[in-house]
């Protein structure tokens, strides 16, 4: 039987994306079994990341400071931006290694089944990036979901005309979400994108 403390470390880790209550035994199992070289580190790291992660003000990308390192670079001032719906998209995008513009965040989708409309996402700061920083093409990267597409097209009617409008193309399956794809299928369908 494990004590108060163990119990609460499973009932935490099994809140965690992909981790169940019996995955989360193992894990924090593990994690015991392994406390000079996993457990102590990974404590530390985390108490470290809670104090110092912060949103990017810029993108909402996260990270250790107030603007983030892909806003502060000089050479991914492109004009091309890249929408995407979460950070974990984000990652995803930079993990492929072929976009080398900047990014906004929207932090979710439209959803009027959940109620979310566009001023609960970052729909007009994303307008006010497009002006202040000269952007000249905007990519939707969005996931080929329902509310992944009506987001797009909202957006579409926000900036229709104004400048450069494209989608990711071939590679994303309907129904498919960014995080959960490789590289190379993001490479294709960034390479291959359309204009709306």
């Amino acid at each position: 039987m494990s004590s108060s403390e163990i119990d609460n470390l499973i009932e935490i880790m099994a809140k965690l994306p992909g981790l169940g209550p019996r995955s989360a035994r193992r894990a924090v199992l593990h994690l015991i079994r392994k406390r000079g070289l996993l457990l102590a580190p990974l404590a530390d790291a985390m108490q470290e990341v809670a104090v110092s992660a912060r949103e990017c003000l810029n993108c909402g990308n996260v990270g250790t400071s107030e603007i983030c390192d892909i806003c502060a670079s000089e050479k991914r001032a492109t004009g091309e931006l890249c929408v995407v719906e979460d950070v974990s998209d984000l990652w995803a995008m930079e993990r492929a290694g072929v976009f080398k513009g900047r990014y906004h965040v929207l932090g979710g989708t439209l959803s009027a089944l959940e109620g979310v409309g566009p001023e609960d996402l970052s729909i007009p700061r994303l307008l006010d990036r497009i002006t202040s920083e000269g952007i000249t093409e905007v990519i939707l990267a969005l996931n080929a979901t329902v509310d992944g597409q009506t987001t797009a097209h909202y957006i579409a009617d926000q900036l229709d005309g104004q400048l450069r409008l494209t989608s990711l193309a071939q590679g994303v399956p309907v129904g498919g979400e960014l995080d959960y794809l490789d590289e190379g299928t993001i490479s294709a369908a960034l390479n291959a994108r359309k204009t709306l």
